[in-house]
């Protein structure tokens, strides 16, 4: 694995990191989660290596806000410029080849934005997939609790985080995430839920800034690409869901799956928002199969200009 930086349009710089040769006839583009960062994707990242080791390009990064990359103002944690955040890297480290793209919650979001903000790299898709993630409406989610009680506790939840950012250390959150860890718990994961799981999910959530919560959140409220999603029409698309996701519920993945033509839904009984954790093994395999789709569709082209020269 080598890691990079990146400088984005606006001057942030973006964490990288890249696995596989650079003449892999594919690359792997993982999107994480809102809050999160690149190790949202562990366990697919360590089941795309064993089964192809270098043999195919695989890229994770940090968004504008997460992990190592740079602090971001509200006004700079927005979904477009998150899409813009993802041309780039695929600019500088795949700037040609087929793509394989999944996006998780606000990757998802994400990935819904390129067709407005990187319509030239959508043609290059050749496999996409949706997990626990959205095409819009957020504000009628209610968190699975009554309609007033709910719309309270999600307006609420996310400013309540940043406040604790602000007002305490994070050597005393670290020290004390109570309140993270009942979100974690009672929010984004069904069950089971694995207690590394949600320690990871927790710790991520306490080094999370606090203009990342906010901003993203007040974004993320007026997300709407229902209509982008005919531009991934007939591309083979995978969209995941588990039946207890209080975030992104079914029906926000079944309106993904409805909006692009010829795209599966998965449901996963019981499991919550964090599937590439609660559900590894769905996740990997969906993803595993989207490559060695278009793996196979790049080794039939291949042989076919192959006779046609010959």
């Amino acid at each position: 694995m080598s890691e990079h930086n990146v400088i984005t349009e606006d001057g942030l710089r973006i964490h990288v990191s890249v696995r596989g040769r650079e003449d892999a006839p594919l690359t792997v583009l993982l999107a994480h989660c809102w809050t999160a960062e690149e190790s949202d994707w562990h366990y697919q990242v360590t089941d795309l290596l064993a089964r192809y080791g270098r043999d195919v390009r695989i890229i994770t990064w940090d968004h504008r806000g997460h992990g190592r990359s740079d602090r971001a103002r509200e006004s700079q944690c927005t979904i477009p410029l998150l899409a813009r955040d993802m041309g780039l890297v695929v600019d500088t480290y795949a700037p040609d080849g087929p793509l394989v793209v999944a996006g998780h919650s606000v990757g998802g979001m994400t990935i819904t934005a390129l067709p407005e903000e990187r319509p030239d790299l959508v043609p290059r898709i050749v496999g996409a997939l949706f997990v626990s993630t959205t095409s819009g409406e957020l504000r009628k989610v209610t968190l699975g609790l009554p309609a007033a009680a709910g719309a309270l506790m999600r307006d609420r939840l996310p400013f309540i985080l940043a406040n604790r950012s602000r007002m305490l250390s994070r050597t005393r959150r670290e020290k004390y995430p109570f309140i993270e860890r009942q979100i974690a718990r009672r929010f984004l994961f069904g069950t089971p839920a694995r207690p590394r799981d949600v320690g990871h999910v927790v710790d991520q959530l306490v080094h999370a800034w606090p203009e990342t919560m906010s901003g993203f959140f007040r974004d993320m409220m007026e997300h709407d690409r229902v209509g982008n999603l005919s531009a991934f029409d007939d591309i083979p698309t995978t969209v995941l869901v588990g039946t207890r996701d209080l975030l992104t519920p079914p029906e926000h993945a079944g309106k993904i799956a409805q909006g692009i033509r010829g795209a599966r839904l998965l449901v996963a009984p019981g499991a919550g928002h964090y599937l590439p954790f609660e559900r590894r093994e769905l996740v990997s395999e969906e993803l595993i199969a989207l490559v060695d789709r278009a793996l196979a569709r790049s080794t039939r082209r291949g042989r076919h200009r192959a006779k046609a020269t010959g």
